[in-house]
C-alpha cells in the first residue's frame, strides 16, 4: 500500500503518519520524488486502507498489486540514480564497468586497471571469490584478491565491484570494495540478499540464469525493504532458454520492460550474455541503443591465458576500439558515456602529498579536480583568486595549482588563460570534471521558502534554464560557488540559497534542496595542473602554446601552416587581445602532439613572441 502525501506536508506530518502505521504494526518508508513523496507501507495491512485518507497531509491511498512493492515505478516515479562517490549510476550518461572476470594476480590486474583508466573507464570489476561450475575450476585468490583491488582502486582512482559468495563474507567484501556484487547464481540466495542490505554499500544484482524479470525484482526487494539500503543496480547478464549457439541469451527486451516496471537503474553484460568475444561489441552496442545505464564487460590482457572466462573477455586493444563504437551510439541516442581522465599518468606524478592551490572553499570543484589529479590525500591550499593560486605556485608557496581552463557550456575561463601568459608557470597536466550543480540551503529550508540565490556568474550560466523558472529569486553574486555556500551558512539566512557542488553542502552541513540543476547534463571543466617547473612527462601528447603572430601579410596563418607540415594537429585555438598594443592578439593554442626542438625553434621564427606553456598527458576524461 501507498500513501500519498499532499504537496509541501510538513515533517512533523509525516511522522505522525509513521508512527500511527507502526501502532498498526507496520512498517513504512519514506520515498520522495520531484514530483510527490510517498510513504510505502510494508506487508499486507490488516485495516481499513480508507480511513488513512482522514488523516492529517495525506492526499489518497494507493494500492499496489505487485509483489515488489519499493522496486516498482508504482511506488517512485522518479529514476534511481545510484552514487558510488562521484560516479552516478542510473542518470543520463552511460557508466562504463570493465575488467577481468577474476583477480589473477596483482601484476595482471594492475596493469589492467592503468590501462582501462586511462580510457575513461570508471569502475573497475574483478573477482576475489569465484564460484564455479567445477570444484576443480580457479576459486579466486579470496582477500589477496580484495588487498589487490583496493591497490588498484588507490593508485587508479577506479571505484571497485567484486562478488560477494556467502553471508558470512559480506563484511569482509564491504570492507574493500566499492559496489557489492550479487551473481547470478545467487540471485535467489535470501540469506545473502538480506546480509547485502544492512550494509552501506550499493548491490548490483545480476539475473539468475533462469530467473524472470518478475522474480529478479522480487529478490531486488528484499534488499530494498529492509529499509537500510536502497543503492541496488540490476544487471542483465543473459539467460538460459534452448538455444545453444552461445552460452546464454542475452535478453535485451528486459531492459523496455524494466524501464516501464522499475525506478531502478540497470546495466548489461553483453561478456557473460554470448560467452564469445566476437558477439560482445555488437551486443554492448544494442544494449546502449536499448537504454542500459551501463556497461558490465570482461577485459583480459591475455585472454588465451586467462583463469577463468578467457573465451569471452575482450583483449584491452578490442575494448579500446569498443569504446570509439559507443561513443558514437551514445550521442546517437543522447545518453553520452561517462568517461574520466587518464589515470595511467600517476607514474609522472609527484611523490607524497605536495600542497596544491586552487580558488575557493574547501570542496570546490577546483578542489575536487585537484584530488582527482593527486590522489584524496593531497593538501590543497585555499586561494581567494585564480591570480593568487599563479602567485602561489609561481613563488614556490605552494607546489603545484589548479584552475580552470574552459567549460563546456560556457566556455573558456578567460582570465586564467591570460595568467598563464603573464606568469613564469607551466601546464603540467589536465583533468577534465563533470560538474553537477546543486541549490543548496540550511537544513530544513524547503523550494518554496527561497527568495534570494547566492550564485558566481559562471554557475548561475551553467544552471541558466533552472534560474528562469524562479523569476521571483533575488540573485546575488559570490566570487564562487563554495564561497557562496559558506557566506549562506555565515549569515544564517532561511530565505536563501546557493548553487555549488553538493560536497559543499556535506562539509558545510547543509542540505541539498534541488541536485543536477545546471542546464546541460554534459557539463564538464577541463581543469589544468600548473607548476613552477617544467616538464615532459612520460605520455606527453598534447602541448599548450601562446603566440603573438607578426605584423605582416599572412603573420597568423605562418605557425599554423608550420604545424601542419609536420603533422600537429591543432585542437583549439583562440584570440586574447593584447592589452599593450590595441587591436592586436595573441593566441592560445593546443596542439595535438609533443613539440622538438626543430619545430620550436621554426615558430619561434615565424612570431612576434611565443611562449610554451607546458607539455603534458591529454586528459582522456572529456565529458562532450
Amino acid at each position: 500500500m501507498i500513501i500519498v502525501l499532499k504537496p509541501d506536508v510538513p515533517s512533523a506530518d509525516v511522522e505522525s503518519i509513521k508512527r500511527k502505521v507502526r501502532e498498526m504494526g507496520h512498517e513504512c518508508l519514506l520515498i520522495e520524488g520531484s514530483e510527490r513523496s510517498v510513504l510505502a507501507v510494508l506487508g499486507a495491512p490488516g485495516f481499513d486502507p480508507a480511513a488513512l485518507e482522514t488523516w492529517r497531509g495525506v492526499a489518497r491511498i494507493l494500492r499496489v498489486s505487485l509483489p515488489y512493492k519499493l522496486a516498482s515505478r508504482e511506488v517512485q516515479g522518479d529514476d534511481t540514480v545510484v552514487r558510488v562517490g562521484d560516479v552516478e549510476i542510473g542518470g543520463d550518461r552511460v557508466i562504463l564497468i570493465a575488467g577481468p572476470c577474476a583477480v589473477e594476480s596483482r601484476e595482471m590486474l594492475l596493469g589492467t586497471a592503468r590501462r582501462l583508466a586511462a580510457m575513461g573507464v570508471t569502475v573497475l570489476r574483478g573477482g576475489a571469490y569465484k564460484p564455479r561450475t567445477s570444484p576443480y575450476a580457479f576459486q579466486g585468490l579470496g582477500r589477496e584478491g580484495l588487498e589487490i583491488l583496493a591497490e588498484a582502486r588507490a593508485e587508479t582512482g577506479l571505484k571497485i565491484v567484486t562478488e560477494v559468495m556467502a553471508p558470512d563474507k559480506v563484511a569482509l567484501v564491504a570492507g574493500y570494495a566499492d559496489i557489492l556484487q550479487i551473481g547470478a547464481r545467487n540471485m535467489q540466495n535470501f540469506d545473502l540478499l538480506k546480509e547485502c542490505a544492512q550494509v552501506d554499500r550499493p548491490i548490483l544484482l545480476k539475473r539468475g540464469l533462469a530467473a524472470t524479470i518478475d522474480e529478479w525484482l522480487q529478490s531486488a526487494e528484499y534488499i530494498l525493504a529492509a529499509g537500510k539500503n536502497s543503492r541496488v543496480i540490476l544487471c542483465e547478464r543473459g539467460i538460459r532458454t534452448f538455444e545453444t549457439s552461445t552460452r546464454n541469451t542475452l535478453d535485451l527486451n528486459a531492459l523496455p520492460v524494466l524501464r516501464e516496471r522499475t525506478h531502478l537503474p540497470v546495466v548489461v553484460d553483453p561478456s557473460h550474455g554470448t560467452g564469445a568475444r566476437a558477439y560482445v561489441p555488437p551486443l554492448a552496442r544494442a544494449a546502449v541503443a536499448a537504454g542500459a545505464n551501463g556497461l558490465l564487460i570482461e577485459v583480459h590482457p591475455e585472454p588465451s591465458r586467462a583463469l577463468s572466462d578467457g573465451p569471452q573477455s575482450l583483449t584491452l586493444d578490442q575494448f579500446e576500439t569498443l569504446l570509439r563504437d559507443l561513443r558514437a551510439v551514445a550521442a546517437a541516442v543522447g545518453r553520452p558515456l561517462e568517461v574520466r581522465f587518464a589515470p595511467a599518468r600517476l607514474a609522472a606524478r609527484p611523490a607524497g602529498s605536495p600542497e596544491v592551490a586552487f580558488q575557493g572553499e574547501p570542496g570546490a570543484f577546483s578542489d575536487q579536480a585537484a584530488r582527482r589529479w593527486f590522489g584524496a590525500g593531497v593538501v590543497t591550499r585555499p586561494c581567494r583568486s585564480f591570480r593568487d593560486v599563479f602567485e602561489s605556485v609561481e613563488r614556490g608557496t605552494a607546489r603545484f595549482g589548479v584552475v580552470p581552463i574552459e567549460n563546456t557550456w560556457t566556455g573558456s575561463i578567460h582570465e586564467c588563460i591570460d595568467l598563464l601568459w603573464e606568469r613564469e608557470v607551466h601546464i603540467v597536466g589536465e583533468v577534465w570534471l563533470r560538474i553537477v550543480q546543486s541549490l543548496i540551503a540550511p537544513r530544513g529550508v524547503r523550494l518554496e521558502d527561497i527568495r534570494c540565490v547566492y550564485v558566481h556568474p559562471q554557475a548561475a550560466a551553467q544552471c541558466d534554464r533552472f534560474l528562469e523558472g524562479h523569476p521571483e529569486w533575488a540573485v546575488r553574486q559570490v566570487y564562487d560557488t563554495a564561497g557562496g555556500v559558506r557566506i549562506l551558512r555565515d549569515e544564517g539566512r532561511r530565505d536563501a540559497a546557493a548553487i555549488a557542488g553538493s560536497e559543499v553542502a556535506a562539509s558545510l552541513g547543509m542540505d541539498v534542496v534541488r541536485p543536477g540543476i545546471e542546464s546541460d547534463p554534459r557539463n564538464g571543466t577541463r581543469f589544468a595542473v600548473l607548476s613552477r617547473e617544467a616538464s615532459t612527462p612520460e605520455g606527453a601528447d598534447k602541448a599548450t602554446m601562446i603566440y603573438h603572430p607578426k605584423k605582416e601579410q599572412g603573420g597568423f596563418l605562418r605557425p599554423l601552416e608550420i604545424l601542419g607540415r609536420r603533422g600537429i594537429d591543432v585542437v583549439r585555438l583562440e584570440a586574447r587581445p593584447v592589452r599593450e598594443f590595441p587591436g592586436e592578439c595573441r593566441f592560445h593554442a593546443e596542439v595535438a602532439g609533443v613539440l622538438d626542438a626543430t619545430t620550436l625553434q621554426d615558430l619561434k621564427g615565424a612570431v612576434s613572441e611565443m611562449k610554451l606553456v607546458g607539455t603534458y598527458a591529454a586528459s582522456a576524461g572529456e565529458v562532450r
